[in-house]
């Protein structure tokens, strides 16, 4: 019989106390906060969907491994666990561990980018686009049309449209784009996939104007669960099979492992090219540490090097993806707007859509994700116009094209009642979401604002965000 109650595909062993508040004590917390949830302390949060990034739990076996870390500065031996794993999978031949996603993508686009230089891909993170950004380099999103509008429904949204790629190489010259970046999966977009045929297209055109392919993996074995389960003759392949053809099909990937990787901290980035590799090695050593630990101490390499082993499992992997799509269906069900189809590690709420009354200069994502936290204790984040946002050639501030706000799961930590009291809490919400004002930002940093700028709420009678 095929089973209707999603089940976790493990035992719990271990459980960590949630802290139990009132709607007023969360009200004056995210006041003291500057209505920006990442000053909120972690404690005062009930549900914490902020990020899936090294929130999830780790297994018994990576507990396992940690035990065995060689915390030796040089030639770790835990270093070349997870230097044979990566290369197994990835097939790249030079791999240099970093405390995380964003110290490899700063270590990469030190010697790649500068003034002139423009970057392609299907979606830039915020840490890729602020690096390339800092650098005095452009980040161009080429995400086809039709997959920016998010009721949408298209099996594979993340993808780079391919005809824009090659306008845009045209348009700048193929010396001036030092790299064609695919984000597997597009978290920017939704958390959504990009299919084997848009990375095999993505190469032809790389290989036609000598450009380097690289692949922002953070969350590879998701995408390869939807390569297997929605592009046709993938069906019969291992997700590790799938997983392997992706980074054969690049020259280079740099990996946030506390997504994919199952850890807590960690990354790395792993090229072919071996000029390429000891710039970013001096560089490695300059900044992260020596190439054997990177950053990462070894009972960590040893954990990761386990994660990646563990993280292609299809029967978790499966698990991971309709535990996301119950939340999904379930708020469809109430009505609440959502970009369609729901991702691997996300569910991501249209904020345009749920509060048509609040315009983008009040930023909606972010006056909902308050809302939701005053409202249910649950942490979400923003993905629009606080965090995308940036000044035209006019002065004036161009918004983004969409207004989200993501609720990433991490891995493995919370259950299905977990998951029915977002939906709640949501449902509630959205039949009071008239209630809901604005925000304003009273003050904000040049790069990353949404890390800790503050807000104030806009509201004409009262200073409570949600009004309710």
């Amino acid at each position: 019989m095929q089973p209707k109650t999603i089940y976790e595909p493990f035992r719990i062993k271990a459980v960590e106390p949630i802290k139990l508040a009132t709607r007023q004590e969360r009200q004056r917390v995210l006041e003291k906060a500057g209505y920006n949830l990442f000053a909120v302390e972690a404690d005062d949060v009930l549900i914490d969907l902020l990020t899936d990034s090294g929130t999830g739990a780790m297994s018994a076996a990576q507990w396992g491994a940690l035990m065995q870390g060689d915390e030796s500065y040089a030639g770790s031996r835990s270093f070349y666990r997870l230097e044979g794993v990566v290369r197994e999978l990835t097939g790249l031949e030079y791999v240099l561990p970093t405390h995380q996603g964003r110290a490899a993508e700063r270590i990469l686009f030190s010697i790649l980018a500068g003034s002139g230089k423009v970057f392609l891909a299907n979606s830039h993170f915020d840490t890729t686009r602020a690096n390339i950004e800092y650098s005095g380099a452009t980040a161009r999103d080429l995400l086809p049309r039709e997959a920016q509008v998010p009721s949408t429904i298209l099996p594979f949204k993340g993808n780079v449209d391919l005809a824009a790629l090659e306008r845009s190489i045209a348009e700048v010259g193929a010396e001036n784009v030092p790299l064609i970046i695919l984000t597997v999966t597009n978290n920017t977009a939704g958390g959504q996939p990009v299919s084997l045929e848009n990375i095999r297209g993505a190469r032809k055109i790389a290989d036609r104007y000598g450009i380097p392919l690289f692949l922002d993996c953070a969350r590879f074995a998701e995408n390869a669960y939807f390569i297997k389960t929605r592009e046709p003759g993938q069906q019969d392949r291992s997700i590790r099979d799938i997983a392997r053809e992706m980074f054969r099909l690049a020259d280079g990937c740099w990996m946030s492992a506390k997504k994919d990787g199952l850890v807590n901290m960690g990354g790395f980035l792993a090229v072919n090219d071996p000029d390429l590799a000891a710039k970013a090695r001096n560089l490695l050593i300059l900044t992260e540490g020596f190439p054997t630990y990177g950053g990462m101490a070894g009972r960590d390499l040893e954990a990761l090097a386990q994660g990646l082993e563990e993280v292609t499992d299809e029967n978790y992997l499966q698990y991971r993806v309709r535990s996301i799509a119950y939340l999904a269906e379930a708020l469809q069900q109430a009505g609440v707007p959502l970009l369609l189809p729901p991702g691997g590690h996300a569910v991501y709420l249209d904020a345009k859509a749920f509060l048509p009354h609040v315009p983008q200069s009040q930023y909606p994502g972010h006056s909902l994700a308050c809302a939701l936290y005053i409202e249910g204790g649950i942490r979400t984040v923003e993905v629009g116009s606080v965090m995308f946002a940036h000044v035209g050639p006019d002065g004036k501030e161009v918004y983004a094209q969409n207004e989200l706000v993501r609720m990433a799961f991490p891995r493995r930590v919370y259950t299905q009642s977990h998951v029915d009291y977002v939906v709640e809490v949501l449902a509630d919400l959205y039949a009071r979401r008239h209630e809901i004002r604005g925000v304003r930002i009273v003050e904000q940093p040049p790069f990353l604002r949404h890390f800790t700028a503050r807000f104030e709420p806009i509201a004409p009678e009262t200073a409570d965000l949600a009004s309710v």
